[in-house]
């Protein structure tokens, strides 16, 4: 293929550095249009709005709304001649099947493969003892380096081998550059689950309890996942299909054939 056309979006908001460093590495292997939501839209999933507002940007378009509002305009409206959506870099994994719903990166790269159009899903793993300052995040923009590398290349590659005859859309998780071994493997979601929930008084606290034991070095998930590859320094590849897969069973056909009439 000729230099591939690529809308790129996030759910960090059109200004955040993961997506800005993407957009500069992209621009050298084609043509790229952001289509972004204008704020933080982080964990919206895939919410949808009836109407949103557009302006122009030096880059493309803010979209006020979610990142699918942002693919579903960029894709059917905005800018429809498209190859290819990537959505990120996020600032933060989305590593793990129960992540997948919640997350406003994977979400956009989903609603692209439900309008035909391959998608990458780019998020980055940030060490939380190693980059915190207070209650935030301060993450050098330097240490995307591996997560934008690996996003370029396969721009560059899967749209010419066939990847996405099998695949609707790639959830790419890459390591902070420190932490990179300059592997990339290809990987499944962890099925492995930690949410839970504490009340105190009129409070309850969610708590998922995989992201200290990420911290810790010591998660429970098999060779051959996502969350595994990331903490062995490796970036993460899931070829994944949207916006489910579903598993035909004989038994609910039993209970389909014995469903009683009215």
């Amino acid at each position: 293929m000729d230099e591939p056309s690529i809308l790129l979006t996030n759910d960090d908001g059109i200004d955040a550095a993961g997506l800005h460093a993407v957009y500069d590495a992209l621009s050298t292997v084609g043509t790229v249009t952001v289509v972004a939501p204008a704020e933080d839209q982080s964990a919206v999933g895939r919410t949808v709005s009836n109407t949103v507002s557009v302006r122009d940007h030096e880059l493309g378009y803010v979209i006020e709304g979610t990142p699918a509002d942002s693919v579903i305009a960029g894709v059917s409206s905005l800018c429809p001649d498209i190859d290819l959506v990537v959505a990120g870099c996020n600032r933060g994994a989305n590593l793990g099947a129960a992540t997948l719903g919640r997350s406003g990166t994977v979400s956009a790269a989903v609603e692209a493969a439900l309008l035909d159009v391959p998608a990458i899903a780019v998020s980055m793993y940030i060490p939380v003892d190693e980059y915190a300052t207070g209650d935030a995040l301060s993450v050098p923009d330097d240490q995307y380096a591996e997560a934008v590398r690996a996003t370029k290349y396969l721009v560059e590659h899967t749209l010419d081998v066939g990847v996405f005859e099998v695949a609707d859309y790639l959830n790419l998780n890459a390591p902070v550059a420190d932490r990179a071994t300059g592997k990339l493997t290809v990987t499944r979601p962890s099925e492995v689950y930690r949410m839970d929930a504490s009340r105190s008084g009129t409070t309850v606290e969610l708590n998922d309890a995989i992201w200290e034991l990420m911290a810790n070095g010591d998660i429970p998930d098999a060779e051959g996942t996502d969350r595994r590859a990331i903490l062995d320094g490796h970036v993460s590849v899931s070829p994944l299909t949207a916006p489910h897969t579903t598993e035909h069973h004989r038994a609910l056909d039993a209970l389909a054939d014995t469903y009683p009439d009215e």
